[in-house]
């Protein structure tokens, strides 16, 4: 760099990131507890800003940002930023899929295990002296056809770990071609629906996939399957879910994500719709938790670092 660069982080961070930034010579402000009109007044003379999930960049952010040269994601989505006006105006757009797709591929095995192997329902059960072992009994994926829809950083990821269980995959992805192995079918949307036991979403919120999986979707598949979602909550509207839990074409699902997640913000129809799906048996929830490990904290830093520090050409 020909001088030192002013670099903005507006949420909270991991604090190795200071001094990885340090060490490159850039000039840090961190403020993650900044406003959004804050943000406005003083971007001006920042080159670089860091985010994760919470800040919304759009338009007005951008127009008020009149040396910004990057914007880093600490994490995979882009859905909270106008991507397409970001890059209009020249500035580089930076995200960190490969911090936490170790971390998101294992949590999307755990929800799967406890969902085909009733593992929640089964705790509660003996905690409460309650010993069923015929109704827990469980359902291996060594005879199953996952469906994986999206084949990028962490689709891939969640490929590699069920290759131990010995399972059929086949993959779409609207955007790749060829990628299929030996061990990875890629597959037509008609086939997916064709083969599939278990679906699990591995793609962006875009326009193009908000709400696309919906009670129409899951009634093209020929199978009742079991569905996994840490994508992102939007894609999957609630009410097409619990219509498809109803009638059984959605046997069971393990949720990460959830098409609204500020509970103080829902209307009270969406508080219903949520109450009816938080009281299935059939349904298993965490809390969009699924890249959000302390080692992914720190690595998706370290990513994010390094692709500014290829940015500008540095070390």
């Amino acid at each position: 760099m020909t001088m030192r660069k002013g670099v903005l982080i507006v949420d909270e961070m991991h604090d190795s990131i200071l001094k990885l930034l340090d060490d490159l010579g850039v000039v840090v402000s961190y403020r993650p507890r900044i406003t959004r009109e804050e943000i406005i007044e003083q971007i001006g003379p920042y080159h670089g800003l860091i985010i994760r999930s919470k800040t919304l960049v759009d338009k007005e952010v951008v127009d008020a940002a009149a040396n910004l040269e990057f914007i880093a994601r600490a994490g995979a989505g882009l859905d909270q930023i106008d991507v397409e006006y970001v890059e209009s105006k020249g500035i580089e757009m930076l995200n960190a899929p490969e911090g936490n797709r170790d971390a998101l591929a294992e949590h999307a095995m755990g929800l799967l295990l406890s969902l085909l192997n009733n593992i929640v329902t089964a705790d509660k059960e003996v905690r409460n002296w309650i010993w069923h072992r015929e109704e827990n009994r469980g359902i291996e994926l060594s005879d199953k056809t996952v469906g994986i829809i999206g084949f990028g950083y962490m689709g891939q990821a969640f490929v590699q770990r069920l290759r131990a269980f010995d399972c059929r995959v086949v993959v779409y992805d609207r955007y790749k071609k060829g990628f299929g192995t030996k061990t990875v079918e890629e597959v037509s949307l008609e086939k997916l629906f064709d083969k599939t036991d278990i679906l699990s979403l591995h793609v962006p919120l875009t326009e193009e996939t908000r709400g696309w999986i919906n009670e129409d979707f899951f009634n093209n598949f020929s199978k009742d399957i079991y569905l996994l979602n840490t994508a992102r909550g939007e894609i999957v509207p609630v009410k097409d879910l619990l219509n498809v839990l109803d009638s059984g074409k959605v046997k069971a699902a393990a949720l990460d994500v959830l098409e609204k997640e500020k509970f103080d913000a829902l209307t009270k129809d969406q508080k219903d719709d949520f109450e009816d799906l938080f009281s299935r048996k059939n349904v298993i929830l965490s809390p969009h938790v699924g890249g959000w490990t302390y080692a992914s904290y720190k690595r998706i830093n370290e990513v994010l670092v390094g692709k500014i520090s290829n940015l500008y050409r540095i070390g």
